[in-house]
């Protein structure tokens, strides 16, 4: 027996997605309407709805896995081209962005603190990115400054490049930031080579290095809190 297909527009008013939207709010929506919403429509074979439940049902309907799919794995599931793939990842990293905190509370007093301003630039990656946060003498936070990419396995951090770009921006302090994409919080030889070297050299022209940040997906390790800077 063929399965009998329905357009969304033929489901009852409170089967709409956007409709149930507007009547109840984006509350009351599953993830599957929600996603529905951003790509508009379905295939002949399937609605919208079916085929954000398959899209969401690949990774297990983890949101945060689904952050991690790429724009290229998307168009692969039939009825999703280039437009509405971009659409999909351009609403995760919305989300994102809705995590970092506004200039009025970006008061850098605690490694947490330098956590809560860096966490999302790192969520969903596969491989390995360095950050430097720009701090003000007030310990208010200047700028967050990209200074490599990488593999899985690692990045190559400059000093002479993070030290420019502090210069550069008129630093009082830098708390250096990175992540692990394996989920290893345990900081490498290279890493505890690099923070002595740093510090080392900041406190020579009077630039400090308040601390270094590992950030993975359960957390993040701080040089500062475990007495290694």
């Amino acid at each position: 027996m063929t399965e009998s297909f329905f357009s969304i527009r033929e489901l009852a008013r409170d089967d709409r997605p956007r409709e149930k939207l507007f009547d109840k709010g984006p509350s009351a929506l599953s993830n599957a309407e929600i996603l529905s919403i951003l790509i508009g429509s379905g295939t002949r074979e399937k609605s919208a709805v079916r085929l954000c439940q398959e899209i969401l049902n690949s990774v297990n309907n983890d949101l945060g896995k689904l952050g991690a799919v790429s724009i290229q794995d998307l168009m692969k599931f039939k009825g999703i081209g280039q437009a509405k793939a971009v659409a999909i990842a351009a609403a995760l990293e919305l989300g994102r962005r809705r995590l970092i905190p506004g200039p009025e509370l970006q008061s850098i007093r605690s490694s947490s603190d330098a956590y809560q301003c860096v966490r999302s630039k790192f969520e969903d990656l596969n491989h390995e990115e360095f950050y430097l946060l720009i701090l003000n003498r007030a310990h208010r936070l200047k700028n967050i400054e990209l200074i490599s990419k990488g593999g899985i396995s690692g990045t190559v951090a400059d000093g002479k490049l993070i030290f420019k770009k502090a210069l550069e921006l008129a630093a009082s302090g830098i708390i250096l930031c990175h992540n692990h994409p394996s989920g290893n919080l345990k900081p490498s030889e290279q890493d505890i080579q690099l923070t002595r070297q740093l510090k080392s050299f900041g406190a020579m022209i009077d630039l400090p290095v308040l601390d270094h940040l590992i950030v993975t997906s359960s957390g993040y390790y701080s040089f500062a809190d475990e007495g290694m800077m």
